[in-house]
């Protein structure tokens, strides 16, 4: 047994060779013995895995025939790859940036107001929500319907304050009624209008949920003082019974349907029936023709198809920008709490305004901070699944594919390819890496430092 002198000449025995400690007093068998088990969960959990998978990636469909690079070519042939691939491409440009973007604003704005807590709070509570929960309020935030989906009523809403709304979609008038087709989808009389004779203006085809809820059983009017009086009514009565073209008591009048005389083809006065359906033109529009301008027919405003192949992109970007802003701006918050103060003061007393002490002390001091949360958002989208499989319907996942669906479709679709599903998986695998390599590269030098 080998020995060594201590301090005060004595000498003290050695370990044998294979009974070595390590520098933490630790036997090197005991110390493996603890880290077989965390070895043998990333070699099953990990390592296996991308093996495995690197190997699958140069078979063939049923996995019996090598395929060599057939696989990873059709990735950059095949449409609906190259779609999810120019996707993918647009989430890491655009999520991650906006993400960070607004976290920043929200962590410098909230720094000095009373309710900055409040406000962060609020902000971060979407992450608590899971992507799945996310994905289902989304689907129903973006639903078409106005009346079910809350983006589209609020659009509607403010479209409708600042355009008038559609009248009576649909409605239009029978052969036998005094009105026919006059080209862009209005309605004129047949004959001249005089103020001698009541004008009729019937129609038919109006649904009852777009009939006014305040209009009221048709009245005729009466010629009076040489101005052109009529009634427009909807000529159908519940239950039958109703008499063409003659104003029944149980029919209703088209309560804001706008009328306009037109001579010479201008418009010489024009009017809006009353709730009764009777309107009032003046006398000088004696001898002209009525016209129903097809303003009154026209669909109504619906809103904005986000879930459409041109808009569920950004849609669904939108609703991960909603959970993940939150997180961003907590960590840039923390990082601001650590930027110190004199700095900024120092900056003021020179001159600077806060946009200059914004732009030229807080971001610079802020970029190791901004670094780490845009690489996580931009690994994390790297693979974002959920919102997209959950938001976009199925006439618009072709648009809205991304490669982590595409690797879940070719995988596990009802005609599954492993051997095209394991090529995605390591060109993501691929797209990651130099991502975390950049991340360790710059917590090197941040421990450096």
């Amino acid at each position: 047994m080998k020995t060594a002198a201590t301090a005060g000449g004595s000498v003290s025995p050695q370990p044998p060779a294979g009974k070595r400690k390590s520098v933490t007093g630790t036997r090197k068998i005991v110390a493996a013995g603890f880290l077989l088990p965390a070895l043998v969960l990333l070699g099953a959990l990990v390592v296996y895995p991308i093996g495995y998978s690197v190997y699958r990636s140069f078979f063939d469909q049923a996995g019996s025939g090598f395929a060599g690079l057939d696989n990873y070519k059709e990735i950059f042939t095949e449409d609906s790859i190259l779609t999810a691939v120019k996707n993918n491409a647009i989430w890491v440009v655009v999520a991650p940036t906006v993400s960070t973007v607004l976290g920043l604003i929200f962590a410098v704005l909230t720094e000095r107001v009373r309710w900055g807590t409040a406000f962060k709070l609020i902000v971060f509570m979407p992450m608590a929500i899971s992507m799945l929960a996310a994905g289902i309020i989304f689907r129903l935030v973006y639903e078409q319907d106005p009346d079910r989906g809350v983006a589209n009523a609020v659009w509607v809403g403010v479209h409708d304050t600042f355009a008038e709304s559609a009248g009576f979609p649909k409605a239009h008038p029978l052969p036998v009624h005094p009105l026919k087709a006059g080209g862009g989808g209005s309605f004129v009389m047949k004959e001249p209008v005089t103020a001698a004779k009541e004008a009729l203006l019937p129609l038919v085809g109006v649904a009852p949920a777009k009939m006014p809820s305040d209009a009221k059983p048709a009245k005729a009017a009466r010629p009076d003082d040489g101005k052109i009086r009529g009634t427009a009514w909807l000529d159908f009565t519940k239950g039958g019974g109703g008499r063409l073209n003659a104003i029944d008591a149980r029919e209703l009048g088209l309560k804001g349907i706008k009328v306009e005389a037109v001579r010479d083809g201008k418009v010489v006065a024009s009017a809006r029936a009353g709730a009764d359906g009777t309107f009032t033109l003046p006398a000088s529009a004696e001898g002209a023709q009525l016209r129903l301008p097809a303003d009154n027919f026209r669909e109504p405003y619906n809103g904005v198809n986000w879930l459409g192949p041109s808009l569920v992109t950004p849609a669904i970007i939108g609703s991960y920008v909603w959970m993940w802003a939150g997180f961003a701006m907590v960590l840039i918050a923390a990082g601001l709490a650590s930027v110190p103060r004199e700095l900024m003061e120092a900056a003021r007393v020179d001159g600077a305004n806060e946009w200059q002490v914004f732009r030229r002390v807080t971001v610079p001091l802020l970029a190791p901070v901004l670094a780490v949360v845009l690489v996580t958002l931009m690994i994390n989208v790297l693979k974002i699944f959920d919102l997209v499989f959950i938001i976009a319907p199925g006439s618009a996942q072709d648009d809205a594919n991304v490669l982590a669906l595409q690797l879940y479709r070719s995988s596990f679709g009802t005609d599954s390819h492993l051997g095209l599903g394991s090529a995605i998986a390591v060109l993501l695998l691929l797209l990651v890496i130099p991502v975390m390599l950049f991340n360790v590269r710059r917590m090197r030098r941040e421990a450096r430092r």
